[in-house]
């Protein structure tokens, strides 16, 4: 996992955007200091967390009518959060 979040955080490193950059940098340091507060509750409430996530995901591409982008490019996997997090800034009126 925490190979996983490395690689995410060179890969946001790697588009050029401080305010992606930053805002990725500070979300994964507040969750993951989320993850080590858990203790030994870290499995089971990920495991919920999980399983939950992943039926919403697909209640809402089911409802959109499209499937997963993930599914043909692992590479979609990275891109989801940012589009979320683009979509947070226009509300906001940032640019990135």
């Amino acid at each position: 996992a925490y190979a996983f979040v490395a690689a995410s955080l060179v890969y946001y490193a790697t588009l050029r955007s401080p305010a992606f950059l930053a805002t990725m940098l500070i979300g994964t340091a507040l969750l993951l200091a989320v993850v080590h507060a858990m203790g030994d509750l870290v499995l089971p409430v990920s495991a919920v967390i999980f399983v939950v996530a992943w039926i919403f995901q697909f209640i809402g591409h089911k409802i959109e009518g499209k499937k997963p982008s993930f599914f043909e490019d692992i590479q979609y996997l990275w891109i989801g959060p940012l589009f979320v997090l683009s979509r947070l800034f226009l509300r906001l009126g940032l640019r990135w």
